[in-house]
């Protein structure tokens, strides 16, 4: 999808080959905004500009809350979901928000075959439910054995029981971000349990599980 630059530089390259002004008199033509550099992986035969354990060492220091995303199986398949730290809110009007998920990940297409997903934001009591939504590299596993779920409202994405929070969507774009994929969301439906003696959320800093306290 082209964006705002990409847009203001074709319609200038279309009023140049018309004919028409794409200035005020007297005022300097707008100039064309260089391409944008494409982002991708590193290649195996390229060196990286930072150590993978360096970048992982300082990022750590960034704390965040931990949410699993799911999104309901299709054509037999089982319910899907990942545990996924790299998860914001986008954007208020209209209501989005993004999660990044590795472009390697077994998971992914699935949720993306369905097109829908639900992301659960995991509370302190959690971190069980957390561990086992982070395991990675079977196609077997059941992550959802012994993990309480109900359909969500409007996707039937599964709506994980005890999670302080969660965010009903649908997919409306994926951009590839390096050796990510980064996944936009249109919010269909949200709620939170703000009385719950629960509602503290789980977090993770310095690889390490952690709760709010104050």
């Amino acid at each position: 999808m082209m964006g705002h630059a990409g847009m203001a530089a074709a319609a200038v390259r279309y009023l140049r080959s018309a004919g028409a002004p794409t200035s005020a008199p007297g005022q300097p033509h707008p100039v064309a905004p260089l391409p944008r550099p494409a982002l991708r992986a590193v290649g195996a035969d390229e060196r990286s500009p930072v150590a993978p354990d360096a970048f992982r060492h300082v990022l750590g220091h960034f704390a965040s809350g931990v949410t699993v995303v799911t999104a309901p199986g299709g054509d037999g398949e089982p319910p899907a979901g990942f545990a996924c730290q790299s998860f914001a809110s986008l954007s208020l009007e209209p209501p989005l928000v993004v999660f990044m998920v590795a472009r390697t990940s077994i998971t992914w297409p699935r949720i993306a075959r369905a097109g829908v997903f639900c992301v659960n934001v995991l509370g302190a009591h959690q971190e069980d439910v957390c561990r086992a939504f982070a395991v990675s590299g079977s196609r077997t596993a059941d992550k959802f054995a012994g993990v309480r779920h109900t359909p969500s409202q409007v996707t039937g994405s599964p709506r994980l029981t005890g999670a302080p929070a969660w965010i009903d969507c649908t997919v409306r774009a994926v951009h590839t971000g390096g050796d990510h994929l980064i996944v936009v969301g249109g919010v269909e439906a949200l709620g939170a349990d703000d009385t719950s003696s629960e509602a503290h959320p789980l977090l993770f800093h310095r690889g390490a599980f952690g709760t709010f306290s104050g």
